[in-house]
């Protein structure tokens, strides 16, 4: 009926993808920003090829009621009336000026929200990552909903955005590697909405969480070319430092050499030009370039820099100390050193335990196999409870 409907009036909705994101754009932030009904008449018809007709069926006014308004030649002082055509626009209403409940409503959930997306991202890099999905998750299913239910403002996808990012990046700290690839979609997610609000910050944010967790999935390939353009898009050294580890990374995983030694140079010049995160420290560089030479074939160097160089001394995140010590764990193996290797790769089995992290217990084992068994199967068992509990 509902389609019949429309077929006589001439009506036609915005198909849903549309709809998720007509509000994101910097245009509509623009408009909306002005408070100007008419403006924001015209700009919503513009968006879904509506004339003016069409557009006064949605709204139930007649077609010359809705040129005065887009010329400013008529008011629209009703409440009731600005409320009216804020939900059929799939608005909050106090951007036509309406301040009531729902909108002191809207405006509590966001901020709940960019609270939640805070504090999870400050959960994941501190070892608890399952404790940043567990608040992420619902926030993600509430704000997809709204979007479902049509109210899709800028503001609301942006935090959507972010939530679906940091919703992905904690998944694959708590994910075993069989199931990785979940991790990678919901990064897609946000990436997908991101990529609308000509933001390059925002969108190279997005494109680093997404390559990352490409990499993670073996998509190694797509994952250098996300990270390369990430690193092209990030507006200042910060951002750039942010990308250039995780691009070593994928880039010495897929083989490339060249490419691994020209980031890992320009990273180790950032390192005295930007301030050092949880990433981008010496400690975690000295991991990424371990792995980097094992990767590329030159497993020599590897040991020769383990052998001579000390760890660092700086402060790590939780999760990057297991990362760390099964690198060496791999690099003391290879280098016959067999009791070294195992007290490395046995810390790592108790922090990874500790920190419920199954893709680092993985890479354990795979490590210990075939010279440490009682490393493998101390790891495999830790594995096998962490499964259980994910399991219940």
């Amino acid at each position: 009926m509902a389609g019949e409907d429309e077929k006589r009036t001439g009506l036609l909705r915005p198909d849903p993808e549309h709809a998720l994101w007509r509000w994101a754009t910097p245009q509509a932030e623009a408009v909306l920003a002005s408070r100007n009904l008419g403006a924001i008449l015209r700009f919503y018809r513009s968006v879904h090829g509506l004339n003016q007709t069409q557009l006064g069926t949605l709204l139930g006014y007649d077609k010359t009621y809705i040129s005065l308004f887009e010329l400013g030649k008529r008011r629209l002082d009703d409440v009731e009336s600005r409320r009216r055509v804020a939900e059929s626009l799939q608005l909050p209403p106090h951007v036509l000026g309406v301040t009531d409940p729902a909108a002191t409503d809207h405006r509590a959930m966001l901020q709940f929200g960019e609270s939640t997306v805070r504090l999870a991202e400050i959960a994941r890099q501190s070892g608890h990552a399952s404790e940043a999905v567990a608040e992420l998750w619902p926030l993600v299913a509430r704000l997809d909903a709204r979007v479902e239910d049509g109210n899709s403002e800028r503001e609301v996808l942006h935090l959507l955005a972010r939530a679906r990012v940091g919703l992905g990046a904690a998944l694959g700290n708590v994910l075993p590697e069989e199931r990785l690839h979940t991790a990678a979609r919901w990064t897609a997610k946000g990436l997908h909405i991101a990529q609308y609000f000509e933001e390059d910050a925002f969108a190279s944010y997005a494109l680093r969480m997404h390559g990352n967790e490409l990499r993670k999935s073996s998509l190694t390939g797509a994952a250098v070319e996300r990270l390369r353009h990430a690193a092209a898009l990030a507006p200042d050294r910060a951002a750039r430092a942010a990308v250039l580890p995780l691009l070593a990374r994928a880039a010495g995983e897929l083989g490339d050499t060249v490419l691994f030694d020209f980031v890992m140079r320009e990273t180790e010049v950032l390192l005295q030009q930007a301030e050092h995160t949880s990433l981008f420290n010496p400690a975690a560089l000295y991991e990424i370039r371990l792995r980097g030479l094992l990767v590329t074939g030159r497993a020599d160097i590897a040991i020769r820099l383990v052998e001579a160089s000390p760890l660092p001394a700086t402060t790590a995140a939780p999760q990057w100390r297991v990362i760390e010590a099964v690198t060496v764990g791999h690099v003391r193996l290879l280098a016959g050193d067999h009791g070294g290797a195992a007290q490395s790769l046995g810390t790592a089995i108790q922090e990874a335990a500790r920190q419920r992290l199954p893709h680092q217990l993985q890479r354990v084992i795979r490590t210990a196999e075939p010279g440490l068994p009682d490393i493998r199967g101390e790891a495999e068992q830790a594995l096998d409870r962490i499964r259980a509990e994910m399991a219940a």
